[in-house]
């Protein structure tokens, strides 16, 4: 599947470590949540996702520099990401529609039925994303992020069919 953007680079997929997230990866993980958005999930998020049993998986390259990762929680037929980010020295390159599609394989060899997000509307970079990738908008959530200053950013509530 194409998904609209086949300028992406193509990965030599041998050359990439792609394997479920472990309390090992904790501290990397943080370090490129941190790293790359305005209001980064702790520690005891990710440990708690962990915890609870929900697919956590990472990428690293062949010298096992973490890629990126994402997170994913089934709930009755439909999975929901809850988070998927590209480290800043990688980004540009693919990596972000390499995750992206392997959170759907996960939702899909879970039996999900759709998978359901949520995006800020400021980061258009990732709503391209979503678009191209047939991800389709269905509502918003009010206030749902925080932002700078103590205020609130809503979500963009996105699905697709699996």
């Amino acid at each position: 599947m194409n998904n609209g953007m086949n300028n992406a680079p193509v990965w030599d997929l041998a050359r990439l470590v792609y394997e479920p997230m472990a309390p090992g990866d904790l501290e990397e993980v943080v370090a490129i949540e941190q790293s790359v958005y305005p209001h980064p999930w702790t520690r005891t998020n990710f440990a708690d996702s962990l915890k609870h049993g929900y697919q956590a998986w990472v990428l690293r390259n062949a010298a096992r520099e973490l890629m990126g990762y994402f997170l994913v929680m089934a709930v009755v037929d439909e999975a929901h990401l809850l988070n998927v980010a590209v480290a800043s020295a990688w980004q540009g390159q693919g990596l972000g529609r390499f995750l992206l599609n392997q959170s759907v394989a996960c939702a899909r060899g879970l039996g999900m039925a759709s998978m359901l997000l949520e995006v800020r509307p400021s980061n258009e970079r990732a709503l391209r994303i979503y678009r191209r990738y047939g991800f389709a908008e269905i509502g918003r959530r009010k206030g749902y992020y925080p932002a700078a200053n103590g205020a609130r950013e809503d979500a963009i509530v996105m699905r697709i069919a699996l």
